[in-house]
């Protein structure tokens, strides 16, 4: 929804929408990214901004006045310069991201235990048990709104409706900083005057295929068979679109607790081919993944790398250790061994990324120590480093190898979550 703008459906009602039974909220953070880092440059609020990093790279978010120009998420800077070559164009800063969002989540959980973030800037919410203490669920919309702007000077936009499908649709139609309620009475004429454009999981190539078929709005493929849907698209995806199209969602609300793995990417200013800079920059970015599980109390057990070439094609290896760890040393030798295990011979590569799976709970995983570790280990040396960082800022203390390269590489990776 972020890429693509639809108007808001008309209602046939002039009273204020009901909100009975509308007890699922989407909340959406309004250029997250973007907003995050105007908190530090008022000068620019109101103006286009575009947050990236070097040429190579891609978008991670842009200010509505930079989107008027055609510029979106996930496209190529180069591209994104091209359209809008007035535009300021800012690093990312992943810790302060983190910080705002852990903030909003935790807003979040003031209200309702049934939280399901979908990323950083996002997240469904339960609130059928908050509205007899709390008040009706467009009050609560609107309560965590201005909490948001208060408490982190950023905006978001809700979704209030009676299905996560429908909320997630509102959100995006409310934005930016608004909110939409969709009464549950209301629902299916709400659906089907959008274009088919506009259901969750149609992306550019689906609604090609649904225009050619002469499908153009949601009210089209609700009343197409579905078994001509079926044949159509597939059999999973024709019953999928025809569900929708009849804003049919039972999905509850999922709280996740933890997260599923962490890791980092890192795309280079230009392609390499040297296995010194990889095995450095692999070691970078282990050390970067140790230190996030650290910070959160987990162990990993899978370790994975992803390699891609000079003509973007893709690859991954992955290894699962004897036991979980959250040492630096143990994730660098499990990646650089990844790496070396594929041979790849000076080939040129783009981007290289780790990632750590498997993850538990440190305090409650047993991990066996080794006979030969000797008395300071690796694991003793990290903690050291995290002490470091917390007081004199992350990178204070860094691998001999990786002197040098902090101001180099500032801007160049982006934390995949």
């Amino acid at each position: 929804m972020s890429r693509r703008q639809f108007a808001l459906p008309e209602r046939s009602s002039s009273e204020p929408p009901d909100d009975t039974g509308c007890t699922i909220l989407h909340v959406d953070m309004d250029a997250f990214y973007a907003s995050a880092s105007l908190l530090a440059h008022p000068e620019l609020v109101g103006t286009p901004v575009i947050i990236g990093g070097g040429t190579r790279s891609v978008v991670l978010s842009a200010t509505y006045e930079a989107r008027r120009y055609g510029v979106t998420s996930a496209m190529p800077m180069t591209r994104a310069r091209r359209l809008c070559p007035i535009a300021t164009v800012l690093p990312p800063d992943h810790d302060l991201y983190a910080s705002i969002s852990a903030a909003v989540m935790d807003t979040f959980h003031d209200v309702t235990p049934l939280v399901e973030p979908l990323s950083l800037d996002e997240a469904f919410l339960d609130v059928s048990g908050a509205v007899r203490l709390l008040g009706s669920p467009s009050t609560i919309g609107q309560h965590l709104r201005d909490t948001i702007a208060d408490e982190q000077g950023i905006t978001a936009s809700v979704g209030v409706a009676s299905t996560k499908f429908v909320a997630k649709l509102a959100s995006g139609l409310a934005k930016p900083d608004g909110m939409v309620v969709v009464p549950h009475a209301e629902v299916i004429p709400f659906v089907q005057q959008l274009p088919v454009g506009a259901l969750w999981g149609v992306g550019d190539k689906t609604e090609e295929r649904l225009i050619a078929l002469g499908l153009r709005t949601v009210a089209d493929i609700a009343h197409t068979p579905v078994e001509t849907l079926r044949r159509a698209m597939g059999e999973a995806s024709g019953q999928a679109l025809h569900d929708l199209a009849w804003a049919r969602d039972p999905r509850r609300v999922e709280p996740v607790q933890r997260e599923r793995s962490i890791g980092h990417d890192e795309t280079f200013g230009a392609d390499v081919d040297d296995p010194a800079v990889i095995h450095r920059t692999l070691l970078k970015l282990a050390d970067r993944a140790a230190a996030r599980l650290r910070k959160h109390g987990l162990v990993g057990r899978t370790v994975t790398i992803r390699v891609r070439f000079a003509d973007f094609t893709t690859i991954t290896r992955s290894k699962t250790l004897s036991q979980p760890t959250d040492v630096s040393r143990d994730l660098y030798d499990t990646a650089r061994g990844l790496y070396d295990a594929l041979g790849l011979q000076r080939a040129r590569l783009r981007l290289v990324g780790v990632r750590v799976e498997g993850l538990s709970d440190a305090e409650t995983t047993p991990v066996q120590v080794r006979l030969d570790e000797p008395e300071h280990s690796w694991r003793d040396a990290d903690r050291a480093v995290d002490r470091a960082s917390a007081r004199f800022g992350a990178g204070a203390v860094r691998p001999a190898s990786l002197i040098g390269d902090r101001g180099r590489d500032e801007g160049r990776d982006r934390r995949r979550s």
